[in-house]
């Protein structure tokens, strides 16, 4: 196994134990191919989830631009929601993980389609 199979599978284990949900593998490795270097550097490959700029960032360049969803506070209450199930005190929440949740969140699963 390569350097990305296993970020996707400490990912899954992520989602699986911290988030409590069982990854669509398929879907998982889209998003993570989708994050790009991103997941290599050990800051890039997680969200602040206390920084309101780093959020804000998840927001427009995931939400708005990759996902194509229309502004609204809908958005940032999206975010929140799962940075409370990833646990907020939780040091490294990985940001495939994080987009992940998003996509599901959304229904937006077809944009890796």
């Amino acid at each position: 196994m390569g350097r990305r199979d296993d970020l996707i599978a400490q990912y899954a284990d992520d989602l699986r134990n911290k988030c409590g949900m069982e990854p669509d593998m398929d879907l998982l490795r889209k998003v993570t191919i989708g994050c790009g270097p991103a997941i290599y550097n050990p800051d890039a490959s997680t969200v602040a989830g206390s920084q309101e700029h780093e959020l804000e960032t998840v927001k427009t360049n995931f939400l708005m631009k990759k996902l194509g969803l229309p502004d609204g506070p809908n958005l940032m209450e999206a975010i929140d929601s799962v940075i409370e199930t990833y646990g907020r005190s939780e040091r490294n929440k990985y940001r495939a993980v994080i987009y992940y949740m998003l996509t599901k969140h959304f229904g937006k699963e077809s944009v890796y389609g």
